[in-house]
């Protein structure tokens, strides 16, 4: 590519007319000068929406805007706070009070009170069993089933009162607080559908989404009324990708500042560069095996997809640790329960009931529930006396670190060693989410599935892969099980930790032997940064997956 003669200012200049993003990257002029100041970061991820009510692929790119009440990252970092500063639970255990920020405003310079998180909630709250439920985005009523009320007492004192003992006022890690005065006027039907909340948009975060060019970038402006002060950067530019190749080429000319979702062969060339910092860190992220578990609409090839000894004798023939090893160079944590490590009050071992690779025993356990080869050629059939011969789904949905497809490869081949082939099909984000997706909703047909799920470190979240509520969403191999799904709720009627950490024992344990998904590992994020721009990022967490971090504190070199 013949080279451009512009600055690199220049380059962000036009970039920010929406012109430049086709090429910018690839301009080693653009890495010669830090002099403007404008941040450049880069993921795996295809927002389609700037509306929270109506998508859930926007969840990083809205972050650095709009605040949650509380978030994960409040929780795990004093010095990280969203829209409440500070908050407490009465001796009932259903009164939660929340002291929010005083004298916040909305970047459009409006108050930003206490009033606008009670218009958020009781806007979705007003929503519930309506033909326009708004259950289809981040911003969700999922979870409000357990609220009595949500008022606000006055500009700085939200009270949110359950119906039972919950963590859910706290653990509510994905709503993002909405101004009243721009959502007040949108009905029910346009926020779960056609309305795009077209940037700019009005938020109390540090940085605000200016412009939005969907599968290319987006960029944002520093909020000139964020609470703690106009953050000194001039700026931030978010591109968007479908692989981590660019990002890490980009990276190495110095066109971006950022990137995360990095291949672990990316991570450890840009580790020996003296001009990179490169960081990992364990996420909530699963990698599993879905099957396919479904018995009318959309249902699967096979009925042994929905016979738990059939998926039960699978398990035996994967091995997580070589998948770790080969697939991820060690870059992560070989699956087991639904618990991630870094979940650190609800993962387990399960020691005592897990699962070693052998596929001897796969093979025998196969042959001792009716999954014979009968005619010998290798190949098992059903007990419908069909030839297996499965379709294997996956890809990388937006958001989630990158499927290697190393790791589906190992499954593919385990399988074909116990006589079960499997054709894989591999699709981009809006594909594979189309296809996971509930029957009613055009989803299913398909018989395994491998991807990633990444929601938050709570309880109720740790079990949203069995969760019937969240089939086709959080739980893709639509599995239903009544116990199941009333250990749920008993882990949303808790706020005794030590209770929630038997429920969440239990659940994992029913899920495990039941086996409609195969935990094969939990990825690390592995990210690098460049050492020339700007500093005052983290160290163990270059950047937060929660939360706008360390956007707000970044200054130039």
């Amino acid at each position: 590519m013949t080279e451009l003669p512009l600055s690199r200012r220049a380059v962000v200049k036009a970039m920010l007319l929406g012109s430049a993003v086709p090429w910018f990257m690839h301009s080693r002029a653009f890495a010669s000068s830090c002099d403007d100041h404008i941040v450049r970061i880069a993921t795996i991820v295809a927002p389609d929406s700037m509306n929270p009510f109506a998508t859930w692929a926007s969840f990083w790119p809205l972050q650095f805007t709009y605040d949650c009440l509380v978030g994960v990252d409040a929780q795990r970092h004093p010095e990280r706070k969203g829209f409440a500063k500070q908050w407490s639970v009465a001796d009932d255990n259903v009164t939660w009070t929340f002291k929010i920020w005083p004298g916040m405003r909305w970047s459009d310079g409006q108050p930003a009170t206490a009033r606008d998180a009670a218009f958020t909630y009781n806007y979705l709250y007003g929503s519930i069993g309506k033909p326009d439920e708004l259950n289809v985005g981040q911003n969700s009523t999922s979870g409000l089933e357990q609220v009595e009320s949500v008022t606000a007492i006055d500009d700085e004192t939200l009270q949110i009162v359950t119906k039972a003992p919950s963590r859910w006022p706290i653990d509510d890690n994905f709503t993002r607080i909405v101004p009243e005065h721009i959502w007040k006027d949108i009905s029910y039907a346009d926020a779960r559908g056609t309305f795009r909340n077209d940037p700019p948009l009005v938020g109390t975060g540090p940085m605000i989404l200016a412009e939005f060019k969907q599968s290319q970038f987006a960029r944002y402006v520093p909020n000139e009324h964020f609470r703690t002060g106009r953050p000194v950067t001039s700026g931030m530019i978010f591109s968007f990708f479908d692989t981590a190749d660019p990002i890490a080429q980009a990276l190495k000319s110095g066109s971006l500042d950022y990137g995360v979702s990095l291949t672990a062969a990316q991570w450890a060339d840009l580790s020996n560069d003296p001009d990179m910092k490169v960081g990992q860190q364990r996420t909530e992220q699963r990698n599993y095996l879905a099957f396919n578990t479904l018995s009318g609409k959309g249902a699967g090839s096979t009925k042994a997809l929905q016979d738990p000894a059939f998926r039960d004798s699978i398990g035996y023939a994967i091995d997580q640790k070589t998948i770790v090893d080969k697939a991820f160079r060690g870059h992560a944590d070989p699956g087991v329960g639904l618990a991630m490590p870094v979940t650190v009050d609800y993962y387990s071992e399960l020691s005592d009931i897990r699962r070693h690779f052998d596929l001897a025993e796969a093979g025998r356990r196969l042959d001792a529930a009716g999954y014979r080869d009968i005619n010998g050629d290798g190949i098992r059939e059903d007990k419908e006396g069909k030839s297996f011969q499965l379709d294997l789904i996956t890809g990388t949905l937006s958001g989630m670190l990158e499927m290697p497809i190393a790791a589906v490869q190992l499954v593919a081949g385990w399988l074909e060693q116990i006589g079960i082939p499997v054709t894989v099909t591999q699709l981009d984000s809006g594909a594979l989410s189309a296809r996971g997706a509930a029957p009613e909703n055009g989803g299913g047909g398909w018989d395994l599935l491998i991807t990633g799920s990444w929601l938050s470190p709570t309880a109720h979240d740790v079990l949203a892969l069995g969760s019937s509520k969240q089939r086709g969403t959080g739980n893709r191999s639509y599995w239903t099980n009544d116990s199941f799904d009333e250990l749920v709720l008993d882990v949303d009627r808790t706020v005794d930790l030590e209770k929630s950490k038997e429920l969440v024992d239990h659940a994992a344990r029913l899920i495990y032997k039941e086996a409609p998904c195969i935990i094969l590992c939990y990825p690390f994020v592995l990210d690098a940064r460049r050492k020339d721009c700007f500093e005052g990022w983290g160290t163990q967490d270059i950047t937060s997956m929660w939360s706008y971090f360390p956007l707000d504190r970044l200054k130039p070199v």
